[in-house]
């Protein structure tokens, strides 16, 4: 094995900071533009907000499966990038755009029979005439995220953090006052509530991809690839070396979040106040979620650029300065959350009684912070190293056969209610951290034997 230079501490905790940062920027602005859509279609009509929940809600399940899937070609070309195949890289990404736009194509078609059934689905009457038109432009979007999740892919593996951050801050501005416009009629502009939101929706989407585009056709910095990529061709392996990286890990991050979608639907069981405290919960655990994902994913490129090098001593130093840094991000969100747990119920509602509930809920959500912070930790160190295959059966055990159990068993059979149903989400998320750290033990003690049998 040929000797490395083990990279102090500090540097891999400098350059982690200097990738994630700008991806936990990002991130934080799709929570804000979550909540600015939330908020400006709740003004106009409370049958459109309700329209608006549901059909996000169907949505999320398709666009978080697409998300994954299209994390699939950040290790590809993080390894390459770390070994300086640049036109492996240009073909990689030529390749990955026909795998992409082929998922998206099947989610459409997935999500255009729900659309067919969307009258069977039990929703009210009178939300009928807003889901259908806000359905079919989040239909038509669907392509669009997917194709932008390309670019960003293929910018995050070459270290270009910064750019998707700010077109992700720029699409969701130009979003919002889209929706100032299309939703309220301003400036003599149609006064069309939800549609409106859908149309600003979708026309930033179009846009973004567009920027992207144009990056990445002409900027200096992506010259070198923009020839790989124009002299590439179809290559099966590649596809299929996309589609077995891509179906694992969308199946892995689709799990979890039908999973927290099924202990929704037992809360409900229980009756509208748990229901409401659970929402208000889940909102605010999404905050602490996104920023360790964000860091999570800059891990997964560091992890991915020294499997490219085989430096697996460096690369087993960076998983460890991530697991530190997401660490004490979960320390301060707990901190966060308690200290601010009044004035973040407040802002939600007033009901005492939901307000009840959700100060109980607030330890079980402090509890878990470490769980997400050890799961999101590892499942990227695998992700970095091309191991996923494992991941989906890991998240299939933690979440379905020990997370949704033990939080009926805890809610309902032994009478826990709400916060015996949040047991699942601690038992859930420990469960596949612990399962993941173990992997992840496995696949490197595996790596370093292979390397230094050489």
């Amino acid at each position: 094995m040929n000797t490395v230079q083990l990279l102090p501490y500090k540097q891999h905790v400098v350059s982690l900071l200097k990738l994630g940062l700008p991806i936990v920027v990002g991130q934080l602005g799709m929570i804000i533009l979550g909540l600015a859509d939330t908020v400006m279609i709740g003004h106009h009509s409370t049958d459109e907000l309700a329209a608006a929940a549901f059909v996000n809600n169907v949505f999320n399940l398709a666009i978080i499966f697409a998300t994954g899937f299209s994390y699939g070609l950040t290790p590809l070309i993080g390894m390459l990038q770390g070994s300086g195949n640049t036109q492996g890289i240009g073909r990689v990404f030529r390749n990955a755009l026909v795998a992409h736009t082929a998922l998206a194509l099947l989610l459409t078609a997935i999500m255009y029979v729900v659309y067919c059934f969307v009258d069977q689905m039990g929703q009210p009457v009178e939300l009928l005439p807003h889901i259908r038109p806000y359905f079919i432009l989040q239909l038509v979007s669907l392509v669009f995220v997917m194709l932008f999740n390309s670019y960003r892919q293929f910018a995050e593996g070459l270290t270009d953090t910064r750019t998707p951050m700010w077109i992700l801050l720029g699409g969701n501005a130009l979003n919002i006052v889209g929706n100032y416009l299309l939703i309220y009629g301003s400036f003599g502009l149609p006064e069309w509530g939800l549609f409106g939101a859908g149309v600003s929706t979708l026309v930033s989407r179009v846009v973004m991809l567009l920027v992207f585009v144009v990056i990445v056709a002409g900027a200096p910095r992506y010259r070198a690839y923009r020839e790989a990529i124009r002299h590439s061709r179809f290559n099966r392996n590649d596809f299929v070396q996309l589609n077995a990286l891509g179906w694992p890990i969308a199946l892995q991050m689709g799990m979890e979040t039908a999973a927290f979608s099924l202990s929704a639907i037992m809360v409900g069981w229980l009756g509208s106040v748990p229901l409401a405290a659970h929402q208000i919960m889940i909102s605010v655990s999404t905050l602490g979620f996104m920023i360790y994902y964000g860091m999570g994913a800059a891990l997964a490129v560091r992890v991915s650029h020294f499997m490219g090098q085989r430096d697996f001593p460096n690369l087993q130093r960076a998983v460890h300065a991530g697991l530190g840094i997401i660490g004490v991000l979960a320390v301060a969100a707990c901190l966060f959350f308690y200290l601010a747990r009044v004035p973040i119920v407040y802002s939600f509602t007033e009901d005492p009684e939901v307000m009840a509930v959700v100060a109980v809920l607030i330890y079980s959500l402090i509890v878990y912070q470490f769980g997400d912070a050890l799961e999101i930790t590892f499942a990227n160190a695998l992700r970095g190293t091309a191991d996923v295959k494992p991941m989906m059966w890991i998240a299939f055990f933690a979440y379905f056969v020990m997370a949704l159990p033990v939080g009926y068993l805890c809610g309902f059979t032994f009478g826990g209610g709400v916060v015996g149903v949040w047991v699942a989400f601690p038992a859930g998320l420990f469960s596949a951290g612990f399962l993941f750290w173990l992997r992840f033990r496995y696949r490197l003690h595996k790596l370093i034997r292979e390397e230094g049998d050489v």
